[in-house]
């Protein structure tokens, strides 16, 4: 019996953990992967204070797990099952069954994929998610990235160190990333860029060897390919999906967030959503990090309140 389960051990979960154990709250997160979420596989992090001396999203992650793990106990096991009606919760996992007064929910969110067609068949092979992960695979090679946000365009600059070139595909004519990131690419001048376009195909034969692309406003397509027949490398970095599939028909959501109030709490008393598992207007480490702060304080005011 724990206090608190925390599931998912991103930057989210990670405070949370942390707050909750130095409140000597006993604390369980549980993690399928790998602790960190998606900024372990971001390349640089120069916007989460304190993280200039050695700004990798891997560098940065370990430190909040190994911190974490002073305070609250830590699994590497697959939640399978969740109960969460009445004062005492149920999670059960690929290895154990465990029970909580509390749980705070900190799934995160995974990659958005195309669904065009190739883009399955090609995975690991020319197909890519991150940059920091497979950047090093594509040494002199030619490299478009597909999006328009922020990730998108730092995973292009960050690319551009091993790429012979880097081509940004984007749907609009204009970024949507902050102005500073914007800067930086079209300052590059390893970064070219495709504006107003999307993907249709991506076609190859052991690897990826063309792209055909479609203007969006004169419905054009353009076959992107090199004359030798040598490989080229797919980024796609075109938002995320909330993981939250294991929550359906269980709490309020929309578009498959998880509402909740500003203190953290579900619709369901004893329960608490943070990090890109919730709906919220600003997606970044150091907003899911508060997340993370809020809930296990308002959890432990919750605890407190029981008459256990």
């Amino acid at each position: 019996m724990y206090d608190i389960i925390i599931i998912g051990g991103g930057p989210a979960g990670l405070t949370a953990g942390l707050y909750a154990g130095r409140s000597k709250l006993k604390t369980l997160i549980i993690e399928k992967d790998i602790a960190g979420g998606q900024i372990s596989g971001t390349a640089y992090v120069e916007n989460y204070p304190g993280s200039i001396e050695n700004p990798t999203g891997m560098a940065l992650s370990e430190r909040m797990e190994e911190q974490a793990k002073q305070y609250a106990d830590f699994v590497f096991e697959k939640v399978e099952e969740v109960k969460l009606d009445g004062e005492i919760k149920t999670v059960k996992t690929d290895s154990n069954e465990y029970q909580a007064k509390v749980i705070i929910i900190s799934t995160g969110a995974r990659h958005r994929k195309l669904d065009v067609k190739g883009e399955e068949e090609f995975a690991n092979r020319g197909v890519s998610y991150c940059a920091t992960c497979d950047g090093p695979f594509y040494q002199g090679l030619d490299i478009y990235v597909v999006g328009g946000g922020d990730s998108a365009l730092e995973e292009a600059n960050y690319l551009t160190r091993y790429g012979k070139s880097v081509t940004i595909i984007h749907r609009r004519d204009e970024f949507r990333a902050s102005g500073v990131v914007v800067e930086n690419v079209k300052n590059n001048p390893k970064i070219m860029f495709e504006y107003n376009s999307v993907v249709k195909e991506i076609r190859g034969d052991k690897e990826v060897e063309e792209l055909v692309l479609e203007n969006v406003k004169t419905k054009e397509e353009k076959v992107i390919k090199n004359e030798d027949g040598s490989p080229i490398g797919v980024f796609v970095f075109v938002g995320n999906i909330a993981q939250t599939e294991l929550f359906k028909d269980m709490l309020k959501m929309e578009n498959g967030y998880i509402l909740t109030d500003d203190d953290m709490k579900t619709d369901i008393e004893g329960v608490f959503a943070v990090g890109d598992t919730r709906k919220k207007s600003v997606r970044q480490a150091v907003t899911a990090a508060s997340d993370g702060c809020v809930a296990a304080v308002m959890a432990n005011r919750y605890l407190e309140s029981k008459s256990w």
